[in-house]
C-alpha cells in the first residue's frame, strides 16, 4: 500500500510539472501571433519612412488600414502604428479573452530605429512576463 501511495505521489508531481510546461507553451504560441501580425506591417512602415522621412499615420497615409483591429487575429486584438519621439512604433495588443490569462491585454511593441545610412532595425519589447516572450523581445 505504501509503494502504491509513493507511486501516485510521483505521478502527481510529474503531472503538475507537465501541466505548467504545457500552459507556458500555449501562451508562447499565442504571443507569437503578435509577432507575425506585426511583421506584415514592418515592411510597409519602413518603405513609407524611406520615401517620406516620416512615419505613416494609420488610415491616412502609407497604405495602412484605418482601423488597428483590421490587423487582428485569433489572439491579437489590434495592431496599431503610432509615432513616439519621432520614431515609428508598431503596437500589437493581445485580446482580453481567448488567450492565456497571463497575456490578456498585454502588448508587444516594435520601435523602429533608423540610421543616417537609410537602414533600420526594429527593437522589440513587451509588458508580458519574460517567460512567455520570445528571446528577441526580452
Amino acid at each position: 500500500l505504501i509503494e502504491l501511495m509513493v507511486t501516485v505521489a510521483i505521478i502527481a508531481i510529474l503531472a503538475s510539472l507537465a501541466i505548467t510546461t504545457y500552459t507556458q507553451s500555449i501562451a508562447k504560441a499565442q504571443i507569437s501571433e503578435a509577432l507575425t501580425a506585426s511583421d506584415s506591417l514592418k515592411a510597409d512602415v519602413l518603405n513609407y519612412y524611406r520615401q517620406t522621412g516620416t512615419c505613416p499615420v494609420q488610415g491616412i497615409s502609407g497604405g495602412l488600414a484605418s482601423s488597428p483591429a483590421s490587423y487582428s487575429g485569433k489572439y491579437v486584438a489590434s495592431v496599431a502604428v503610432t509615432t513616439a519621439a519621432g520614431l515609428c512604433v508598431i503596437i500589437a495588443t493581445m485580446r482580453s479573452t481567448t488567450v492565456a490569462p497571463a497575456l490578456r491585454g498585454k502588448q508587444v511593441i516594435f520601435t523602429m530605429s533608423a540610421s543616417a545610412t537609410n537602414s533600420a532595425y526594429w527593437l522589440c519589447s513587451s509588458d508580458a512576463a519574460a517567460v512567455y516572450v520570445p528571446q528577441t523581445c526580452r
